[in-house]
């Protein structure tokens, strides 16, 4: 069995949280957002300048404009194949990518091919010397819950990516008691290394939660605390030099995540800012990491 590493600045500090923005949450954002519009060194000024540590990139990469604003680059991709995997992981190791996060199969694969999948990103993580972490997403093997959990049985050192909009609002969270299901994913929640933020309703994915905290709104209650489970989980299994990324990705209405309503004039205007909203997910998920380290 092989085994996937952690995230590690190699240094001797605490277990940190590290904020990163998702460079596609910056894609057709509407001419009112107070996010940046340009290119990619607008878009890194803006990141460095709002506090964030890092980006995570859809594809490709530029480590040296990342690093000349002191921001952490991470990487993203898509294994479909088991052959897929090393050459995935060796593009991201090339391209200077801290760690990436992966969409693996299509969701219709049988135990044996998931796990040939598996294991061939923990192979290709090893070999590459790239933590590579499997996102938990609609359309691929970690599509629902008991089917992930299962696979933490068979391959206890892999690493997630949490994105549970994915499952909160896909596998109704809510329906037949959102405690018994955080409880069950306990597995996953244990092995989570990444995290992409988005918030949903049982109805929707991605929704604007307000310009407060989302007081009085249950799901988002209910996404603090699946983070601050994560944070908790990571902050009792790290290292010194061991660091969790947060990184909002909230999605343009160009590929059906935000909301669109009409204005007083007829025309579709996403129902919030997508940046601003960002800005807010990475105060909550300080809060989160707070809570987690009083409770650990």
């Amino acid at each position: 069995m092989t085994s996937m590493p952690n995230t590690n600045d190699g240094s001797t500090n605490p277990p940190a949280l590290r904020l990163c923005m998702n460079l596609i949450a910056l894609n057709d954002l509407p001419e009112w957002s107070a996010g940046p519009h340009g290119g990619l060194d607008e878009q890194l000024a803006a990141i460095a300048g709002a506090g964030f540590h890092g980006v995570q990139f859809a594809e490709g990469g530029d480590a040296k404009r990342c690093a000349a604003r002191g921001l952490l680059m991470t990487g993203s991709g898509r294994v479909n194949t088991p052959d897929e995997a090393d050459t995935v992981a060796a593009q991201l190791a090339d391209l200077g990518h801290a760690c990436a996060t992966l969409h693996v199969g299509w969701g219709m694969e049988d135990d044996a091919t998931v796990d040939a999948l598996v294991d061939a990103v923990l192979t290709a993580s090893d070999r590459r010397d790239i933590p590579l972490y499997i996102e938990t997403h609609r359309a691929t093997i970690t599509q629902d819950i008991w089917r992930t959990v299962k696979l933490t049985e068979r391959f206890p050192d892999v690493r997630f990516n949490a994105d549970f909009s994915h499952w909160y609002t896909g596998l109704e969270m809510k329906y037949g008691g959102f405690e018994n299901k955080l409880a069950f994913m306990q597995p996953v929640i244990d092995r989570v290394a990444y995290m992409h933020g988005r918030i949903g309703n049982p109805g929707c994915i991605q929704v604007d939660i307000g310009d407060g905290d989302g007081d009085g709104q249950p799901h988002v209650e209910h996404f603090r605390v699946m983070w601050t489970a994560c944070f908790e989980a990571f902050v009792k299994r790290a290292a010194p030099g061991d660091y969790i990324c947060f990184t909002p990705e909230l999605l343009s209405p160009r590929i059906w995540y935000a909301r669109e309503f009409p204005d007083a004039g007829g025309v579709p205007r996403e129902e919030g800012d997508r940046w601003t909203q960002s800005l807010l997910y990475n105060r909550i998920a300080g809060e989160c990491f707070e809570a987690a380290h009083q409770h650990s």
